[in-house]
């Protein structure tokens, strides 16, 4: 938080550290919840306004995956990565596909085109979710 100036504050700071432990795409309301756990006088508005100073400082990635909430992840600069979504469980797994890389960097060339960024999300069912479901 001081590198990029923001104001540290004991309630931020159990922010950042819960969303740093969390190694998922955490929503506001899950964040929330984990917070509280430690420091249950942590509010709604400040886990809100903490992801959003966040956000625009570029230390994390919100998320929006079509089901009405919002996820944030850890911004990692170095390494860029996907995203498969399903449907039934909302499972969200990350993957890493240097071929997909390579053919947008052909198509951008193909077009004259500069990306600046780009998102790529897969929508489906996972393995888990197609398996059969027990009957009881």
């Amino acid at each position: 938080m001081t590198k990029r100036r923001l104001r540290s504050t004991e309630q931020r700071r159990l922010i950042i550290d819960t969303l740093f432990g969390s190694g998922e795409h955490v929503t506001l309301d899950g964040l929330l919840r984990q917070v509280r756990a430690v420091d249950s006088r942590v509010g709604y508005a400040t886990v809100y306004r903490t992801m959003k100073l966040l956000a625009e400082s570029g230390i994390v990635q919100e998320h929006k995956f079509g089901d009405g909430f919002t996820r944030y992840e850890l911004a990692d600069e170095e390494h860029h990565h996907d995203h498969l979504i399903c449907l039934e469980c909302g499972k969200i797994t990350e993957f890493e596909e240097p071929l997909i890389e390579e053919l947008q960097a052909r198509v951008a060339h193909r077009y004259d085109f500069v990306v600046q960024q780009h998102k790529h999300e897969l929508y489906g069912v996972c393995s888990d979710c197609q398996k059969p479901k027990k009957r009881r």
